[in-house]
């Protein structure tokens, strides 16, 4: 990810220090050193060793010395915060309470382009972190996970938002008396759809250029968005004028 990152965008330890201390006065070279030993920040090192530091380190650094500051946080206590952060979820609250998963804002009506657009990858939560935010118990996220409705991310073994999204689905369909087993279904149809957006978007990718794979992305959303909306048109107009709308 930082490889993508302009040679510019890179700053000394005294470019940083001289960006802080307008707001912390008492920090030093010797104090970002020591943030970095206990692993608060991981700036990246040149061949010869020098640290490089991104725009991402100094918000990082400035959350600590705020935390300390103004909170008199430990850094033990600090440090969990950062990975609550990084793994997209809100610190806690108070002292000894869990991180918060953050209030998903949810378009009302059909889902829009720019919803899909989101990168859920972003949330990482660990499975009882997943269970809590989702209501579900483990023996129905085992049984989301046997009908292949979700699973864990390869490589970390946590789960994103769009788990925790088709989790919290299942559990509200669950009140009508909707089961895992009733929803192969929806997998099955998505599964098709997602092969249809491949055949759109696939010959944009080929192409390797900013300018193709920004139409595949803007393709993907619309197709996306589109293809709910059609869902639920098609679902509205086979329940009849008799039913309920």
């Amino acid at each position: 990810m930082n490889a993508a990152v302009p040679a510019r965008a890179y700053m000394s330890i005294g470019e940083v220090l001289g960006k802080l201390r307008s707001e912390f006065p008492d920090i030093t070279i010797s104090k970002i050193r020591f943030l970095e030993s206990e692993g608060l920040v991981e700036p990246q090192r040149t061949a010869s060793g020098y640290r490089k530091f991104t725009h991402e380190d100094v918000q990082r650094l400035r959350y600590v010395l705020s935390a300390q500051r103004d909170q008199y946080l430990p850094l033990r206590v600090i440090k969990d915060h950062l990975d609550a952060i990084d793994r997209g979820l809100e610190p806690p609250a108070a002292a000894g309470s869990a991180p918060r998963v953050p209030v998903a804002v949810v378009s009302e009506g059909y889902p829009r382009p720019d919803d899909f657009g989101r990168d859920s990858s972003e949330l990482r939560l660990s499975r009882a972190e997943l269970i809590e935010a989702a209501g579900v118990t483990e023996d129905q996220l085992a049984a989301l996970e046997s009908y292949g409705l979700l699973s864990a991310r390869q490589g970390g073994g946590h789960y994103d938002g769009d788990a925790l999204l088709v989790a919290r689905t299942v559990a509200a369909l669950g009140q009508f008396g909707l089961e895992p087993r009733h929803l192969r279904a929806f997998k099955t149809a998505a599964d098709r759809e997602i092969g249809l957006v491949e055949q759109v978007v696939t010959p944009m990718l080929r192409q390797r250029n900013p300018e193709s794979r920004a139409r595949a992305e803007e393709a993907v959303r619309e197709i996306a968005a589109l293809s709910v909306r059609l869902h639920a048109a098609l679902v509205r107009a086979g329940l009849g004028p008799g039913m309920p709308r």
